[in-house]
Parts: structure tokens; sequence; C-alpha cells
């Protein structure tokens, strides 16, 4: 508990924080969906315009948005909620609660209509044991069960684990920011330099050569490449709420140097996806420096985990009954209704099953005497997956 109020008081003592404006959150949410949209649209619907195309292809980025607005979000619950008993048992009820229902209820419908057949994510087929971790979320661990059962659940892998170390890092770190950025730092080094390489060869000689390409992707969207991602978020939100200082930007400064040497002398190929989260990281931190909103945006924000989930399904139906000839029109239009059946097929979830598992959550960590001293609107916000 000693650790909870020193976070507390670092936000009290400096004043208001600029995440008591949940909007720029919501609408962060928003652009991260979006762009998740974008490239999987563009997938099976291609304008065959190179520029267009590629565009569409870098909406890949709202999986990091995603995980730099966690990241915060999660900072932000937990100092808000720093006078609570159990803070930790109460965070992986209210996380499982968020996260686990719409997941499972995902699991037999992408069985359905995907099979469970060979593919590319699944060299040997889907059998019990990727159902199993997948239904666990475990499925981040072995690379089989990565995006064969659920299309896009490698993100929901990363976000679970992180959700498991969370209390642990932030109880231990507290607000210190340069401990999130030595470890981010220290896990990557580890990562390139000896995990990854080390890993490649086991999966490669495990799956077979030909499958190579498919192990050198798992190996990219691996947790362990995923959770400096989530350290900076953090490391910006204390940042953000405490004020930048120079060992902020020396500790980046320092972290770009080393892994560049890493990736030249591993050929890890990761320094460029580092440079790329950093660019991320700063938009984010500068679109809620700014307080930037804009309502459409922030309405998918906060639907944005059950449109994760559905806009696979979506696109796929689309994909079967789409009478035009692929091309911009096509492209453009198909994303503006996969958009649009997402967001509403999000709202029908949020009634039968999301409201409810949000109720059940709130019963659990709350009682009359001992309601953590949270505003409705940024409670309403942070219980976003992302």
């Amino acid at each position: 508990m000693q650790g909870q109020a020193r976070l507390a008081a670092g936000r009290s003592e400096r004043g208001a924080t600029p995440f008591s404006r949940s909007h720029t959150l919501d609408f962060l949410r928003g652009l991260a969906i979006l762009g998740v949209i974008a490239i999987h649209v563009s997938q099976s619907f291609p304008s065959n315009i190179h520029a267009i195309d590629y565009a569409f292809m870098c909406g890949w980025t709202g999986v990091n948005v995603f995980y730099f607005v966690s990241a915060m979000t999660m900072c932000l619950m937990w100092t808000q909620r720093a006078g609570e008993t159990s803070p930790t048992r109460k965070f992986y009820i209210r996380r499982a609660l968020r996260i686990a229902p719409l997941f499972w209820l995902a699991i037999p419908v992408y069985l359905v209509l995907n099979g469970t057949g060979p593919s590319y994510n699944a060299p040997n087929g889907i059998g019990p044991l990727q159902v199993i971790l997948t239904a666990t979320f475990l499925h981040g661990f072995w690379p089989d069960s990565v995006n064969s059962v659920v299309p896009g659940d490698w993100s929901i892998a990363a976000e679970m684990t992180f959700y498991l170390v969370f209390p642990l890092l932030i109880t231990a770190f507290g607000s210190r920011r340069s401990l999130y950025l030595a470890l981010a730092l220290l896990l990557h080094l580890v990562n390139v330099c000896l995990f990854k390489p080390w890993a490649f060869e086991l999966f490669s000689a495990y799956y077979g050569p030909a499958h190579a390409s498919f192990v050198w992707s798992t190996l990219h969207i691996s947790f362990l490449n995923q959770l400096p991602v989530f350290l900076i978020g953090c490391a910006l939100f204390f940042s953000l709420r405490d004020g930048f200082t120079r060992s902020d930007g020396a500790i980046f400064i320092v972290f770009v140097v080393l892994s560049f040497f890493a990736n030249r002398a591993t050929g890890a190929h990761e320094f460029n996806y580092l440079i790329i989260n950093l660019v991320l990281g700063a938009m984010v931190a500068g679109c809620i420096r700014f307080a930037v909103h804009w309502s459409p945006i922030e309405a998918l924000g906060r639907n944005s985990y059950s449109m994760y989930l559905s806009h696979f399904a979506v696109t796929y139906a689309l994909h079967r009954v789409w009478p035009l000839a692929d091309g911009l029109a096509s492209l453009l239009m198909t994303y503006v209704v996969t958009i649009a059946l997402s967001y509403l097929l999000a709202r029908a979830t949020w009634h039968l099953v999301e409201r409810h598992t949000q109720d059940l959550a709130q019963r659990l960590t709350s009682s009359a005497s001992t309601r953590p001293a949270i505003r409705p609107v940024v409670a309403a916000t942070a219980t976003g997956v992302h």
C-alpha cells in the first residue's frame, strides 16, 4: 500500500494530469482500430494501386498504438484506484472479465469459419493443443497456436500476458520511469541477441525449413518482442504526468544506439520496428498532451475490442458476396462497410455480453464502503482492452 500511496502522491503534488481528459485515449483507440481494419480489408480487397495499398498496409501500426494506450490506461487505472484494498486481485478480475468472455465466444465462431486444416499459421492444422492454449491465453508461447484459432489473437495474447505482469511491475517500479525504460532496453537486447536467434533455430528445425518465414513472423510478434512497447508506454504515462526530464531523452538515445548495433551484429531486423514504435509513442504522447479528440473516432475507440474481434468475420463474409472487382472504389467501399458492420456488431455484443460481464466485475471488486474514487467518465473509458 505504500507504493500505491507514492503513486497517488506523485499525481496530487503536481496538480491535474492530462489523462483526466479521457477523450483522447478513446480517440487513439479509434485511430488504432481504423488502422487495423485498413490492413485486413486491403489484404482481401486490394486496390492494385501500390501507393494506396501500401498506405492501407501501414495500418498494422494500429496494434502498437493499442499497446501504448493500454499501458497508459493501466497506469491511469492503477494510480486512480490507489486507495482500494487488494488492488492486484481486483485488477485481475476486471481484466479477465473484460477480455475473456468475448474472446471465448470468438473461438468457436472462427473454428467454424476457418476450419481446422493446415494453414500458414498452423502448418500441422489445429488440434486440441492449439484450442486449449488459445482459451487459456497461452497461445502466444507456441508458434502454431498464434493466429491459428482466432485471427489476430497474437495481440490479445500479448495484452493478457502484459496484464499478468503489470501489477508486479508497477508495484516494484512505481512512477520511476527510468526503470521501465531500462527494463525495456534490457529485454529488447536479450530478444535480439539471444532469444530470437536461438528460438528461430529451434522452431525452424521443428517445423522444417519450408516454414522458416512462419517461424520468423511468429517470433517477431512474440510477447518478448512486444513487452518493451508496453514498458515504454508506462514510462510515457509517468513522463506526461510528472514532466519529461533530460534523463528520459538520454535513455532513449542509448536505447536507439544499442539497438542499432545489436541489430547489425545479429541480423534480427528489429531496429526498424523499434524506431517505428518510438515515433508512434511520440505521436500518442503528443495527442494526449494537446488533448486531441473527435467524437466519431472516440465512439469507435470505446468499442474497439469487439470491433477488433468481429471485423475478421465481417471481412470474411464480404469477400464471399462482394460483387465488385478489385480496385480503388471496391477497397474504399468495403473499408467503410466493414467499419460500419463491425461497429454495429460491437454495439450488439455490448448489450448482450459486455454490459453484463462489466456489471459482474463491478460487483466483485466494489462494495458500498470501499468504492474507488474514480469519475464515471474515466471508469467507462478505461474499460477498453487496449
